[in-house]
């Protein structure tokens, strides 16, 4: 298996999806978004500052009430230019973003995003019992996004630092469940438990893995962050 690699921690100039960014800042960077014709969506809370005509409405959400008994935001909020718009997160780490192609889609641990343009559709699941171990065996959920006509954006938020690697078909690799960012849908993942054989914990210690399968690339972050609300 390939080394997973240090993705950039600046984009100037990028133009994709009928929008063009900028990610500047070194501790807790900032997306800036140049909007048009083509408006973006985005949590409400992660908004830093805009030009006066940029536009701000709701961005209906389907399945809101599931999420918000899970204490996750049930209602996103969305953007229409012409004008500036940009975000960020309250936490030390790295934003990036991703070229999502006409068919493509892309699955994002909760608490990962920031924004996406409006041509990205958006879904999500929720994973169940024991799938994360570390969550308190209560579950959480997987973010969706696709782009089922025409091609977007996605910009998402690893804390530390984000490293990508690329899976051969077959290939694994094994990520302690917070540390994980997002997948290609081709990446498999399932849930692993290994035993502490010796020392003190012998008896009853163990530890927990998510592990995925390629083919497809899969970014993780360097410092990983339970949310209290998936507890």
């Amino acid at each position: 298996m390939a080394i997973p690699k240090q993705l950039s921690t600046t984009a100037q100039n990028e133009t994709f999806g009928g929008v063009t960014y900028h990610i500047e800042g070194e501790l807790v960077p900032a997306l800036q978004v140049e909007l048009s014709t083509t408006g973006v969506y985005f949590e409400h809370h992660i908004l830093l500052w805009k030009d006066p005509a940029v536009q701000i409405a709701l961005h209906p959400l389907k399945g809101s009430f599931k999420r918000m008994l899970a204490g996750m935001p049930f209602m996103l909020t969305g953007a229409s230019g012409p004008g500036r718009i940009a975000f960020s997160r309250d936490g030390a780490g790295h934003v990036f973003g991703l070229h999502l192609s006409p068919g493509s889609g892309i699955d994002v641990r909760e608490h990962q995003w920031l924004a996406a343009t409006e041509n990205v559709e958006y879904s999500f699941t929720r994973v169940k019992g024991a799938a994360n171990m570390l969550l308190g065996g209560t579950g959480f959920f997987i973010d969706t996004f696709s782009c089922p006509a025409r091609e977007g954006i996605l910009w998402l938020h690893g804390f530390g630092n984000v490293f990508e690697v690329v899976l051969a078909p077959g290939e694994q690799i094994d990520i302690e469940p917070g540390g994980w960012i997002y997948k290609e849908r081709s990446v498999q993942m399932e849930t692993t438990f290994q035993k502490l054989t010796t020392g003190l914990f012998a008896s009853a210690g163990q530890i927990v893995f998510n592990r995925f399968t390629g083919p497809g690339k899969i970014a993780l972050q360097s410092m990983y962050y339970h949310m209290a609300g998936s507890e």
